[in-house]
């Protein structure tokens, strides 16, 4: 990056460099700086929907929804826009809950020839069953469609089959979306458990004892972490629609930090035993300057709902030692069950195998287990199903962690209209209901090997407080 920057400053006007540019600072989780960029491309070349397109998923990715809905409705009335761009339309405009454009701007993908990853999108919206037509229509086009295709048509038929009480069809697709998603992605389960194994042998209460108070100590974040699929967006919505609390989205600030930390050394755990107090309060400035971008209200608080942070949980207690940090937990069946249906883009390999999600849940468990015998009190657990019964006391207990009043608002999280990236974008939008919970019995009759890899996690929930 540092080439294409001096680059950039011996010749400003080649604009292929600065394209490079603009794409690897917004891959580098610098989308601020990466519109600066595309602005002035943007200057030189007004007319370039390229670039256009490219300052719309980057406004969306800073929460400006409503500059990049005028970016794309630019580029759609300039024509001649194929499958890609009414996809990704529709893509943020479902994060903003329209709804109904959404699936417009989905059903334009597919007419214009979209192979599969639109009909996922429709199905994802999770608004209103398919159509006979539709199915099969997918069902021609899974037979058409190449690997990458098939994955999203599978995933999206087994969305179908679900809606229509067949749950032996959905299961079939489900498992072949996830099969042809694993032979992409591979995914290897003992690396979470050597992990989890190492980070029990580093993290004592000695280590932490003898770095107190040397990390940077504003207030502001408050980390929601667990597994996808585990209610953690709900979470996120209730606390957000406190008059204190901003919502961001699944910020990758603190996953650069920690590849930061590990530098060239293998064992990440224990390179953070050479950072010293400096570093570790520069590391928590450089997260808070790097996610300024995104608190667009200016309230005190915002939170940073990666779920996989939970692995970061002692660099996050090191740089950030006044932070929130929130373990939201699903029964492990449910969990499981609704990740393995669910078709992630990238990031969640360990979920397209009943096997792995299950080894995947068991060490997860066994981390913050060990955290919380190390941190006694430093993480607040919520448990989805205890939520869902006794919302204003979960409230309670939840803002009181948080320093906060209670606020009535937090009770009718449902009618907060911020736009949500996650899969739960349509469910927070409701209120609470309890139609999720024990939904996994519709899929008994395969979950053997599930079952199998979380072992005594099933029977040990909820953990005890």
């Amino acid at each position: 990056m540092r080439l294409l920057k001096d680059c950039l400053a011996a010749a400003p006007r080649f604009t292929a460099a600065r394209q490079e540019y603009a794409t690897l600072l917004r891959r580098q989780g610098l989308p601020l700086q990466a519109l600066a960029q595309i602005d002035i491309l943007l200057a030189d070349d007004p007319g370039n929907l390229a670039y256009a397109e490219f300052r719309a998923a980057t406004r969306g990715l800073l929460g400006d929804y409503a500059g990049a809905r005028a970016d794309y409705e630019g580029i759609l009335a300039a024509g001649a826009c194929g499958p890609g761009t009414w996809l990704r339309y529709g893509h943020l405009l479902k994060t903003a809950a329209n709804t109904p454009e959404a699936v417009a701007a989905y059903r334009k993908a597919i007419a214009l020839g979209d192979g599969g990853e639109a009909w996922w999108g429709l199905a994802d919206l999770k608004t209103a069953p398919f159509a006979d037509a539709d199915v099969a229509a997918m069902q021609r086009a899974v037979e058409a469609g190449d690997a990458k295709n098939k994955i999203h048509l599978h995933f999206a038929l087994g969305r179908a089959m679900e809606a229509r009480g067949d749950h032996a069809a959905a299961f079939t697709h489900y498992h072949a979306g996830n099969a042809g998603q694993r032979a992409r992605q591979p995914h290897d389960a003992g690396e979470m458990t050597e992990f989890v194994r190492r980070a029990q042998e580093v993290f004592t209460p000695q280590f932490f004892a003898a770095r107190a108070g040397q990390g940077c100590e504003t207030p502001g974040p408050i980390f929601i972490v667990g597994l996808p699929r585990s209610g953690s967006t709900l979470v996120e919505q209730i606390l957000s629609s406190h008059p204190a609390i901003e919502g961001t989205m699944e910020l990758m600030d603190m996953v650069v930090i920690a590849r930061r930390v590990r530098g060239s050394a293998r064992d990440y755990p224990a390179a953070l035993a050479a950072f010293d107090t400096g570093q570790l309060a520069a590391a928590g400035e450089s997260y808070l300057a790097r996610t300024q971008p995104y608190r667009r209200l200016g309230r005190a608080f915002f939170i940073d709902k990666m779920p996989n942070n939970f692995i970061h949980l002692a660099l996050i207690h090191l740089i950030l030692p006044a932070a929130r940090i929130i373990d939201v937990r699903r029964h492990p069946l449910d969990c499981c069950v609704s990740g393995y249906k669910q078709h992630f883009a990238a990031g969640q390999e360990f979920s397209n195998s009943l096997a792995d999600i299950g080894r995947y849940y068991a060490d997860y468990v066994r981390l913050m287990a060990h955290f919380d015998r190390v941190l006694p009190g430093r993480v607040h657990r919520v448990f989805h199903e205890q939520l869902v019964a006794e919302p204003e006391k979960e409230i309670r207990r939840l803002l009181a962690y948080c320093n906060l009043p209670f606020e009535e608002a937090c009770l009718r999280f449902h009618e907060n209209d911020r736009p949500v990236r996650t899969a739960s974008s349509q469910q927070v939008r409701q209120p609470l209901h309890a139609g999720g919970i024990g939904a996994w019995r519709n899929y008994d009759p395969w979950l053997g090997p599930l079952k199998a890899a979380l072992g005594a996690v099933v029977d040990a929930y909820p953990a005890p407080e």
